[in-house]
């Protein structure tokens, strides 16, 4: 494993955050952040999920479920309806694997190192979720490329596809506060992974990634209303397609961006204090 050296100002091991200044916190979010995909770099294989991850859910459910969903002869119009879909879901699964890397890195003894660096505690964190909105982006990128392959269309706007994305990666950063938390809360990352995936499933099949809502019984097309990632969906594939409304379920996406983060992301940093 690489190690990286993180210039930063002569204050004592464990000093308080307040004496370290913006920029000085930026330059250890960028050093930490290179230290990261500098790990990445080192082991490939921690690649797979986002290099395959959108090509095998594409192709199953357009090839295996996109008959039955859409009707058979319908795939094209289908992959309209799930690939702006799915990019939904691609936040939340690689948002899973930050939790993991932190349990992880504590496991390791990773976090021994940092404790005893005149370094903001937060920056530790910030550092692994750029690196994860980097590899979201990558997993997205793949995912639309997928897409075209099979005759996605960008009916609306190159700014709306834009705008899809940017909702895409903010909320999957948000939801990364939340894997972070549960990391540093548990015991193994196999606990976070078991865990995570109690969560995951029913948010993401009890959704409108998948299927529209209408085909659903009556109690779970309720629960898919109030499911923040059947906002995330629609208002992708509204973008996307350039029909539909969009500032109803982006608003509301919005919305739970900014609640998630402001109520998890002080709960991981002092947890993550509490640990270093």
């Amino acid at each position: 494993m690489s190690a990286v050296t993180v210039t930063a100002p002569a204050v004592k091991p464990g000093a308080d955050e307040g004496r370290i200044g913006l920029r000085a916190s930026l330059r250890h979010i960028g050093a930490l952040a290179r230290r990261n995909a500098l790990q990445i770099k080192q082991d490939p294989q921690s690649m797979m999920d986002v290099l395959l991850m959108p090509v095998i859910f594409i192709l199953l459910f357009v090839y295996v479920f996109g008959g039955a969903i859409a009707g058979k002869g319908h795939q094209h119009d289908y992959i309209q309806y799930l690939v702006p879909g799915m990019m939904a879901m691609m936040g939340m699964n690689i948002a899973m694997a930050v939790g993991s890397g932190v349990n992880e890195d504590f496991r390791k003894g990773v976090m021994d190192r940092f404790r005893t660096m005149p370094i903001a505690r937060s920056s530790v964190l910030i550092a692994k979720i750029v690196v994860e909105i980097g590899r979201m982006l990558i997993a997205l990128a793949i995912l639309l490329g997928m897409g075209f392959l099979l005759g996605l269309e960008i009916r609306g706007s190159i700014l709306g596809l834009l705008g899809a994305i940017a909702l895409s990666v903010a909320f999957g950063a948000a939801l990364m506060w939340i894997f972070i938390l549960l990391g540093l809360s548990v015991q193994t990352p196999q606990a976070v992974q078991g865990m995570a995936m109690l969560v995951l499933m029913p948010l993401q099949f009890g959704s409108s990634i998948f299927a529209p809502p209408t085909s659903m019984p009556g109690w779970l097309e309720g629960f898919t209303k109030v499911n923040p990632l059947s906002n995330l969906a629609d208002a992708s594939r509204a973008l996307v397609n350039g029909q539909g409304a969009v500032a109803h379920p982006a608003l509301i996406t919005l919305g739970w961006t900014v609640v998630i983060t402001a109520a998890t992301m002080p709960l991981a940093v002092a947890k993550f204090r509490k640990k270093t």
